[in-house]
């Protein structure tokens, strides 16, 4: 079933949604399942699945030598969809990136999906490899995540690469995409940003997912903002409970989120991070109650692989 379709039916009352990583290469799918498991009483209508594109590593070969290998520490996500679907009989969203995929390998990339009963999927650029500063497109790839969405549109139209196809098979995918409360770490402004997911929209997607944030009034004024601008699609909150001190300076580094001063002085005041996991999860039940009140469409999660902290904040809230 489609995102939009779980919305449909849940006819205005909040739903409960999370994200899980791949595992790490040699690690086996039944890690997965284990922090799977503890959340699915609270009755998921889908779970996402993140895509992790390749990394270049250097091997010495003496002599002072190096060898560039390209290496993907967490591969998976088609499986790992498949394998959710039959397990628990919820739908599993794979994200799809820019990033690593030549247009030719994102077509085939989608007809796996469809063959596999997949019904959505969550269109994104990706970030730069770790030895690039700027995000870097495949040589036949999508620059913008504008790009995916049209050609995933395309797909859901009967339109392949090969116009020599005749009477092709239409897909049919509902696609979301990433919004950002306080602005893409790259985008000039906010104005500006909006500007683009404004086209995604326009180009097919169907629901917005956003960044995480940790303050309230963010995402409140940016989906007033995207009202503005004619966006009319589900805006999904994205929700992620801290849980060590180190995030303290590694979320706003990585993910150029700020986080509330209120927030910041409870974790600095904490002696462990038992206690900081504690502040994490009251602030994000706290969070989390606030925008059930304003009746968003579904509460989602950042799990970070690990189900502990997002079950202590749905049982409390769901």
């Amino acid at each position: 079933m489609k995102v939009t379709q779980h919305l449909e039916k849940a006819n205005g009352t909040s739903l409960f949604s999370f994200e899980i990583l791949p595992p790490l290469k040699g690690d086996t799918i039944e890690s997965i399942f284990k922090n799977i498991d503890p959340l699915m009483e609270f009755k998921p209508p889908f779970i996402d699945v993140t895509y992790h594109r390749e990394e270049y590593v250097y091997k010495e070969l003496g002599e002072g030598l190096l060898k560039k290998q390209v290496v993907k520490k967490r591969p998976g996500t088609v499986g790992i969809c498949a394998a959710i679907q039959n397990k628990y009989q919820v739908d599993a969203i794979p994200h799809i990136l820019c990033g690593g995929f030549t247009k030719e390998d994102t077509e085939n990339f989608l007809i796996d999906l469809d063959f596999l009963g997949i019904d959505n999927v969550v269109a994104l650029r990706g970030d730069a490899v770790k030895s690039e500063t700027y995000f870097k497109p495949e040589k036949e790839g999508h620059a913008y995540a504008s790009e995916l969405v049209t050609q995933i549109e395309n797909l859901n139209k009967g339109r392949y690469l090969d116009d020599d196809l005749q009477n092709s098979s239409k897909t049919d995918f509902c696609i979301g995409v990433a919004g950002y409360p306080e602005k893409h770490m790259e985008a000039p402004s906010l104005d500006s940003d909006i500007h683009f997911l404004k086209k995604k929209i326009k180009n097919g997607a169907n629901y917005v997912v956003t960044q995480m944030f940790f303050d309230n009034e963010k995402y409140f004024e940016f989906v007033d903002k995207c009202r503005i601008e004619g966006i009319t699609v589900p805006i999904i909150p994205g929700l992620k409970p801290i849980s060590t001190k180190k995030q303290l300076n590694l979320i706003p580094h990585r993910f150029k989120v700020d986080l509330p001063d209120a927030l910041v002085k409870e974790v600095v005041n904490c002696k462990e991070n038992a206690e900081v996991r504690q502040v994490g999860i009251e602030w994000c039940i706290a969070q989390s109650k606030e925008l059930l009140q304003k009746g968003v469409p579904i509460l989602h999660y950042y799990s970070m692989g690990r189900s502990t902290n997002i079950k202590k904040i749905a049982e409390a809230v769901f």
